[in-house]
This record gives C-alpha cells, structure tokens and sequence, in this order.
C-alpha cells in the first residue's frame, strides 16, 4: 500500500552514547512518574469525564520518548525532551523501515539498530510478548478508529502480519454480557481477550464518537496499552518533570496555563532561566514560550509566540487543559542537498506483563520547519520519517 507520510532520503547516523542517554533519560522520568502518587492522583483527576478506563494496570506496556538536539552551555549537543507519552508508536513499521535502509543502501552490517542488545527477532518476541500478553492471537485485536483510512495503516498491517491479530475499528466491537466480541471474516463472534489499543481519546472526543459499550465498565479484557495512561503519562507530566522533586535536566522550563496567568507560574519559568518580557498587557508576545494542549497527537494545537491577549482569551474552565513550556532550539545536524536540516529523536519503549520497561528501537523525524511532525513537512526534499544507526 501507499505509506501517506513522507519518508526521509536517509537515514541518521548517532553516536550510541548519545542515543543511551536518551533512553536512559526517558526510562528514568517514566519510573518517577509511575511511583510518585502526588502526581498520578492529579493525573488521573484530568482525564476527561467518560474515558476514565476500569482496570488499570500497574504500569504502560508501551511509552515513547521524543527528544530534541540542543547546545548546552558548553556549546556539546544534548537531548532536551519535547515531550513523553505513554502510547504505542509505529513499532513495526519503524523496524521494517530501518531495515529497508539498511538493505538499500547496503549500510555497514556491524551498524546497530535495536537498543537494550535486541536484535531483529528479539525484538518482533518483545514486542509479541507486549502485545499477546499470554493470549491466542484470535482473541487479540488492534482497534483504532477508522483504520483504513488512517496515515498509520502500514504499520497496523504489519503489526498483524508479523502477530497474526485482527485490525479494527473500534466501533466495530460488539458487547455480550461482560466481554466484548468482533466478528471474523466467516462471520463467527469471537471473543475478545485483550486489545492492542492504538484509538486516541482526542480523536474519539473531536469527531464525537459514540463507543457501542461503555469505556468505563469493567469489561472482561486485558488491555495492552490501557488507555488511561495515555493521560497519565503525556504532557501533563512536563510541569511536574521541570520542577522539584524530580526536576530531570533534560525537561525544559514548563508551568501549566492557570500557573502562569494566576499563581507563580511567570516568576518559576524566569527562575528556570527563561527570557519573558517585563510586561504582561494584551500586546505581549511570548517568543520563547510555546502554547500546548495536554491532551493531543502528533503536535495538533501547539502555538508558537503566544500572546498575553491569546493566553487570555481562553475560557477559565478551558485553561487547565493547556500549558506554556519553553521553546527549544534545535540545531540543525544532518547535512542535505538541500542545507542542514533538524533531527528529532523517538526513543520507543516496550513493557511487556511481567517484565521490565526496556528501550527498543528509535524512531528519527526529519525537518527543516517550526514543527517536526511528517505532516509539517509535506513539500520539501530530504525531511520526513526517518531512523538512527549506531556504532556498535
């Protein structure tokens, strides 16, 4: 099929140190998140009313970590976090596509690619043991809303060549007592005992989408990715991440929007070092901050250069919902045809039941604009999906 996003020229070559201090950095703020209670009671209390989801589990079976190159202030490249999100990522379409770069451009086979010493097959067992848990694959689905149609479709299908699960839409689900089912291609109702869960609550909640069973029952399933930690693990962690107690040197300044328009928010992020303008009437424009909405995918609704007049004109009961994080400088390292261009970095997690949170694979986006999502490069050369080699 056609891969609908742009897929970069080349791939990247990083020093594994580098790459190591990233995942390191990613699997060390997770672990303070997931054992600070303070923290996950607040999280929990901002998920949206109605997809607060019933049986947790103790901890997310997938987190990714984005990161971008920065100069610190001895003028060495160091990852700054862009943000971290306890949701699956394109984890079986990145690897195809590292080894496609691998096995195009015939690239020096002493090259890694998988982190934590995976290889090829270890890492499809990993990412097996994640998604199956202990399950049939009959009884394993992939659900995501309208998935035909999804830019993500590549990776679905290869996820269920390589794990031999069905792909759904959610709405599609059928519930019978306590359990929920689908039907298969005979036609049987099958029941379902676990769901890879790729659906985000922003989609479900901006194209209104009623669910045929209710997300907050305890349903009789396991979840491989539970939904509730694509709230608990996601921007609204960064405020917390950028301050005592577990301020980490990789977060970047961060304050959530009420913070900085009613409490102590200005005077943490000029503490923190960030440059703001001395005076705070509606024509101020905040050049080194960024506007965030907490709760959305791929860089939808960020601002850049928000007014004191915009900050203000957010609805009072709306304004929890956003933060201001400090805007990042990313050097341009990769030299294109078309001139240096920026690289941001993904590191990929896997956390299978019974195991431990282990970094696997890493995912590189090339760009040359504000944004490095693929979707913000869409008319330029030598930008777009991409992936890092190192030496081993």
């Amino acid at each position: 099929m056609k891969v609908e996003f742009r897929v970069a020229e080349t791939p990247v070559f990083l020093p594994s140190s580098l790459l190591h201090q990233m995942a390191d950095a990613g699997a060390q703020m997770a672990k303070t998140l997931i054992g600070w209670r303070e923290y996950l009671d607040a999280a929990l209390q901002a998920i949206p009313s109605g997809y607060r989801v019933a049986g947790n589990t103790t901890h997310p079976h997938f987190l990714t970590a984005d990161f971008a190159l920065v100069r610190d202030e001895s003028g060495v490249l160091a990852p700054r976090l862009v943000e971290i999100q306890a949701f699956p990522s394109v984890y079986g379409y990145q690897s195809v596509l590292a080894e496609t770069y691998r096995e195009t451009y015939q690239l020096d086979p002493g090259l890694g690619l998988y982190l934590s010493g995976l290889s090829n097959r270890s890492y499809w067992d990993l990412m097996c043991r994640t998604v199956l848990g202990n399950c049939d694959p009959e009884n394993v689905v992939l659900t995501e809303v309208d998935p035909l149609h999804q830019k993500t479709r590549p990776d679905f299908e290869i996820t269920a060549q390589r794990l031999g699960i069905t792909v759904l839409d959610i709405t599609s689900l059928q519930p019978v007592g306590n359990k929920l089912h689908y039907r298969n291609q005979t036609g049987k109702l099958v029941p379902i005992h676990r769901i890879y869960n790729r659906a985000i609550a922003d989609e479900l909640i901006a194209r209104k989408i009623r669910l045929p069973f209710d997300l907050t029952q305890p349903w009789d399933v396991e979840w491989a990715g539970h939904p509730n930690w694509y709230f608990l693990i996601s921007k609204f962690s960064l405020p917390w991440l950028s301050r005592p107690p577990a301020r980490h040197p990789a977060v970047p300044p961060a304050v959530f929007l009420p913070d900085f328009l009613e409490g102590g928010g200005r005077r943490q992020l000029l503490e923190s070092g960030v440059t703001l303008p001395h005076a705070a009437d509606p024509g101020t424009v905040y050049h080194q901050l960024l506007l965030k909405p907490l709760f959305s995918f791929a860089g939808k609704g960020i601002e850049f250069d928000p007014s004191q007049a915009h900050l203000e004109s957010i609805a009072s009961e709306n304004r929890s919902d956003y933060l201001l994080q400090q805007r990042m400088d990313f050097v341009p390292t990769i030299e294109t045809p078309h001139g240096m261009t920026q690289a941001e970095i993904r590191i990929l997690y896997l956390w299978p039941d019974r195991g431990t949170l282990t970094p696997a694979l890493s995912l590189v986006r090339l760009g040359r604009g504000k944004m490095m999502g693929v979707d913000h490069n869409m008319n330029q050369e030598w930008v777009g999906a991409s992936a890092a080699f190192f030496p081993r």
